[in-house]
């Protein structure tokens, strides 16, 4: 059988989850997304990931088919409905079917469908031993073209940095912005160690204020660590002690080599080893 996939009013068989070859999320890359993971049958921060949902959508003037509370009862019912006990959920807005054409307002009503299934970004022993990573040739988007705190449907740039990255036979590429700055991975927030200090590029300098990056920050506080926004080089990324990833679907995970250099000993640090068991605690409903 099947996943049950949430198409525009409720849930579908996946063969039966079809969209319009107009509808502008399809054409154009018009709408926004949220990656989300279950654990345990729970729906990891949900709260804070349909939050950044219509916080995107108003951003880029959509206009949101249901009301918060409806929207995170479409996502429980789907998780519940293909029985997912630890899981992925992609949840999608468009802007909807219009005309060809740029032009927005000519769609009546935005397109939502949910999918919730299981996923697996990287192999369970890069957790362990460590990823290795490139600097990104690509740029990031400007600020002032996309908003990087939108979640967009268009991923081309992120997608031509990972590109880069797979021709170099790595997972994963360090995207910098116009100015030279530390912005992202192509689909995870990059944070460092250096003298057990605690850095991550700021929003402002072309991140995406992840979820799990905010969940993140908040446990390394709590641990007594310090914590700073700030911004990065390629110079930080080079000398740092340590370096890991966040992200909905990588969750937590070491880097320990970027453009052939190698990062501390070779190895996920220490303090990367505690933020993912914190996270993974946390994820599970064991700490605060």
């Amino acid at each position: 059988m099947g996943l049950k996939i949430w198409l525009n009013e409720g849930l579908v068989d996946e063969s039966e989850a079809k969209i319009s070859v107009f509808d502008h999320g399809l054409l154009y890359g018009d709408g926004v997304f949220e990656g989300i993971r279950v654990y345990d049958r729970r729906v990891f921060e949900l709260e804070a990931h349909i939050k950044r949902l219509y916080e995107s959508a108003r951003a880029i003037r959509l206009t949101m088919p249901m009301e918060p509370k409806e929207l995170t009862e479409a996502v429980e019912t789907t998780v519940k409905a293909n029985g997912i006990a630890d899981g992925y959920i992609r949840l999608v807005v468009t802007r909807g079917v219009g005309c060809l054409g740029l032009n927005p307002f000519t769609c009546e009503r935005s397109g939502l469908f949910i999918i919730a299934s299981t996923i697996q970004l990287y192999p369970e022993e890069l957790y362990e031993t460590g990823m290795r990573v490139i600097s990104a040739v690509t740029v990031r988007n400007h600020p002032l073209a996309i908003p990087p705190q939108v979640k967009s449907l268009n991923y081309l740039n992120n997608i031509l940095a990972k590109i880069e990255a797979l021709d170099s036979n790595v997972p994963e590429a360090i995207m910098y912005n116009h100015e030279g700055y530390v912005a992202e991975a192509t689909g995870d927030n990059v944070f460092i160690v250096r003298n057990n200090v605690v850095c991550v590029p700021p929003v402002q300098a072309g991140s995406l204020e992840g979820v799990t990056r905010n969940v993140v920050m908040r446990l390394a506080r709590k641990e007594g660590l310090e914590v700073v926004e700030k911004n990065l080089t390629r110079c930080d990324l080079y000398i740092c002690d340590e370096m890991f990833l966040t992200g909905s679907a990588a969750e937590v995970i070491g880097v320990v080599e970027i453009d052939g250099r190698t990062i501390g000993d070779g190895k996920p640090g220490r303090i990367t080893r505690l933020l993912r068991d914190k996270f993974f605690a946390y994820a599970r409903g064991k700490g605060q």
